[in-house]
């Protein structure tokens, strides 16, 4: 109980911290590494301070260059984990309603994630196309193929941007399996108790 009274003052100080850092780090920085280094940051406090402890297994497997990473999602823990430990630099696809969010939006946007307008079909196969261009290019990127959180944990259909989007930049899609997240958070981040997530 008092782990679960401590996660919101806990990933509003982490996010307001770090994102903070994020925002004027990616105004000087356009390439958007110095965001990845504090993502990474700001996930390992949050995810050490919920007590959710992540195994990473697997590393062999990950290719040399770029590539479409592709995992599945059934929790709000899922974007720490990856940010924190999948060991590339990437960035991630994620719905274009984000950028309103303070901090968080204006860091996505700064350092180079990927805003899909997910109810304009014209400006989703725009901004897939940009994508394919950057992977081209050399970044990788991190995609939830289900298209949203899955409140069972079971894996859901996935939508077919991701494979058009590996497709057009001829390159792997790496599967990604994050496993015990809903044991961690069984009803979401007021409901964490202490646990292992396997990458």
């Amino acid at each position: 109980m008092f782990r679960v009274l401590l996660a919101v003052p806990l990933i509003a100080l982490d996010t307001m911290v770090f994102g903070s850092a994020a925002v004027l780090a990616g105004l000087v920085d356009r390439t958007g590494r110095l965001c990845r280094h504090l993502a990474r940051a700001w996930a390992r406090v949050l995810l050490r301070g919920l007590g959710v402890r992540v195994e990473v297994t697997g590393g062999a497997n990950v290719p040399q260059g770029p590539a479409v990473y592709a995992a599945n999602h059934g929790s709000a823990l899922d974007i720490p984990i990856l940010f924190g430990y999948l060991p590339v630099d990437f960035r991630i696809i994620h719905k274009r309603s984000l950028y309103l969010i303070p901090l968080v939006g204006w860091t996505l946007y700064l350092a180079g994630h990927v805003g899909i307008d997910r109810g304009n079909a014209f400006r989703a196969h725009r901004s897939l196309m940009a994508a394919a261009a950057r992977i081209r290019a050399g970044t990788s990127l991190a995609v939830f193929p289900e298209g949203t959180r899955s409140p069972d944990a079971r894996v859901r259909p996935f939508k077919r941007g991701s494979f058009v989007l590996a497709l057009e930049a001829q390159v792997p899609v790496v599967p990604l399996s994050l496993a015990g997240v809903k044991r961690v958070a069984p009803r979401g981040l007021l409901t964490l108790r202490p646990g292992t997530v396997r990458l």
